[in-house]
C-alpha cells in the first residue's frame, strides 16, 4: 500500500471541511491534540507505576489488611 501524497491529503481535508464546517475544525484539532497528549501522559505514568509498584505489590500481598475488612467474600444468605 502506498503512502498518502499531497492530493490525497487535500481531498481528505476538503471532505472534513464539508462535513464539519470551518468553525468546528480548529476545535476538533485542538481536542484531538489534547487527547493525544493525555494518552501519552497516561502511558508514561503507567510505565513508571509498573516499575515502582513491582516490589510494593509483593509487600502488600503478604501484609494483612489494617482497615478491619476482609478480602474474603461471604456467600449470600438465603433468608427467604
Amino acid at each position: 500500500m502506498s503512502r498518502l501524497g499531497g492530493p490525497e491529503i487535500i481531498i481528505i481535508l476538503v471532505v472534513l471541511l464539508l462535513l464539519f464546517g470551518a468553525k468546528k475544525l480548529p476545535d476538533l484539532a485542538r481536542s484531538l491534540g489534547s487527547s493525544a497528549k493525555e494518552f501519552r501522559k497516561g502511558v508514561e505514568e503507567g510505565m513508571t507505576d509498573d516499575d515502582d509498584s513491582s516490589g510494593s505489590e509483593k509487600d502488600a500481598e503478604s501484609q494483612p489488611s489494617t482497615d478491619g475488612t476482609s478480602d474474603e467474600v461471604s456467600p449470600p444468605s438465603s433468608d427467604s
